[in-house]
């Protein structure tokens, strides 16, 4: 096998891993009742650790694009996870805030997501993990450049 055909190898495992890990979860969120997809809980958790965002920080925090952001904050909004309120310096912008039930989803929610996650790491033992872990902040930092 050629370089370039390992690369593309390691391309597509870490791209099916990935993939993989996000509809494993989403079957849990679903089975829970969550009635919330990944994509809304990582905006949902970002606002609970860091309340009072506006979008580009949301986008920042979640690696989202602004399109795909904003149909996501439209939908917490339905819900009544999440509200927009001017920002009180920027009439053009919205500060994204969590409301008082968002807070409450995120609280009952947040064990049963760790939970969710770890299942991924079953099998692994420490170092296993920390070589993981250098390897991927060696590719972030490869792309990063």
């Amino acid at each position: 096998m050629n370089q370039n055909e390992k690369y593309n190898t390691y391309s597509f495992l870490l791209e099916r891993t990935a993939r993989s890990v996000k509809q494993f979860a989403q079957r849990k969120f679903n089975e829970l009742g969550f009635e919330v997809t990944v994509d809304q809980w990582q905006v949902l958790k970002v606002l609970y650790d860091h309340n009072d965002l506006n979008q580009r920080e949301i986008a920042e925090l979640t690696y989202k694009d602004h399109p795909t952001l904003t149909r996501i904050i439209d939908l917490l909004c339905k819900k009544e996870l999440v509200e927009r309120k001017m920002h009180p310096s920027d009439r053009r912008s919205f500060i994204i805030h969590l409301t008082e039930e968002g807070k409450a989803k995120v609280e009952f929610m947040k064990p049963q997501v760790a939970e969710i996650r770890t299942h991924a790491w079953h099998n692994l033992s420490d170092a296993d993990f920390e070589e993981f872990k250098r390897i991927l902040n060696t590719i972030y930092s490869n792309l990063s450049l």
